[in-house]
């Protein structure tokens, strides 16, 4: 194992349009001591014959072809080639700020091992972004300049995958890619957060994450909506979850709904809260719906908060305040 030597791991399929971009960005890195383990997941494009003229220039790209089938089996195949001391994944549609790899190295130096290097984002479009996509890089970034993305770890993945880096001991400790949990990244970040990871503080925009119609987290079931919730409250009961404390759950829209379902599943009890007037005293899957003041009824509650509304959330939160209830320990943003 070379102990300065960085691994990017890097699934792709059907990127041809874009990979000239991403491994021209990783060439042009000011920290040069790294590979490219590039897996072709069964693409139908030139994508793979791109990567191969690459490689063909330059002995530090290495490709194989994906002996299974999808982006997990991908990256378990791109770890058992690599050799680094640092690891780090890259997706074949996205851009590398120059310095990425750089900044990522002296992090992890100087703080050491149990940490995860981490980087502001960038999203760029040739239509422009979205006021969602806008909104959530401004709050992902906001995390990772003050190193505080675990405290709302179940709102959205604030992780991205293709901008962190951590040893291989720590990575090997999380279990690395083995987790054959979708959404992959989302997993990831959880059990980095399960191992106590710490996240190091970042000011600088590293990546430059490229959004457009056809890119995998829009398009494939395994990032649909109800992927993201069954990953949130799989860890949640796993990480979080005091069963000596009365659970609550916040909003019976589709969200609420999904997570008291998975709750009455697994036989947990729960106290179920909303603020619509036609909701409360009625039932749904059994269980009845209660004022939110019922909450200060309960003895050291726990709170699920499924609410979407950004104003409505801001009014929770300020509520939960005045009942001296912590984030992260007494509530928890699922959205």
């Amino acid at each position: 194992m070379n102990v300065s030597l960085v691994s990017i791991v890097i699934p792709f399929k059907n990127t041809v349009h874009y990979l000239k971009d991403c491994l021209d960005s990783i060439l042009a890195q000011t920290y040069q001591n790294w590979e490219v383990i590039a897996i072709n997941d069964h693409s139908t494009d030139n994508s793979l014959v791109l990567v191969n003229s690459y490689a063909e220039k330059d002995n530090r790209i290495k490709v194989f072809a994906n002996t299974g089938q999808g982006i997990i089996p991908a990256l378990q195949l791109a770890y058992s080639k690599s050799s680094g001391n640092f690891i780090t994944r890259m997706d074949s549609d996205d851009i590398m700020q120059p310095n990425r790899l750089k900044v990522m190295v002296e992090s992890l130096l100087q703080y050491g091992k149990g940490n995860v290097s981490v980087g502001q984002v960038r999203y760029f479009s040739d239509r422009g972004i979205s006021d969602g996509y806008s909104r959530y890089e401004k709050w992902l970034n906001g995390l990772t300049e003050l190193g505080t993305n675990y405290a709302e770890i179940y709102k959205e993945c604030v992780i991205p995958s293709p901008c962190w880096m951590v040893y291989r001991e720590d990575f090997d400790i999380c279990g690395g890619f083995q987790s054959n949990r979708y959404p992959e990244d989302y997993d990831l970040t959880f059990r980095f957060y399960q191992h106590n990871l710490k996240i190091i503080p970042c000011n600088e925009v590293l990546l430059l994450w490229r959004d457009y119609d056809t890119r995998t987290s829009r398009t494939h079931e395994h990032y649909a909506q109800n992927y993201f919730l069954d990953i949130k409250l799989h860890y949640f009961l796993h990480l979080d979850y005091n069963e000596k404390r009365p659970l609550v759950i916040w909003g019976a829209g589709f969200k609420g709904k999904k997570i008291a379902k998975g709750l009455i599943e697994k036989n947990i009890d729960f106290f179920w809260l909303c603020d619509n007037p036609k909701k409360i005293d009625k039932k749904i899957y059994g269980q009845e719906l209660h004022h939110f003041s019922k909450l200060e009824s309960l003895t050291n509650p726990q709170s699920l908060i499924t609410v979407a509304n950004t104003s409505a959330q801001s009014d929770i939160k300020e509520y939960l305040k005045s009942l001296h209830h912590q984030q992260a320990l007494d509530y928890f943003f699922f959205c």
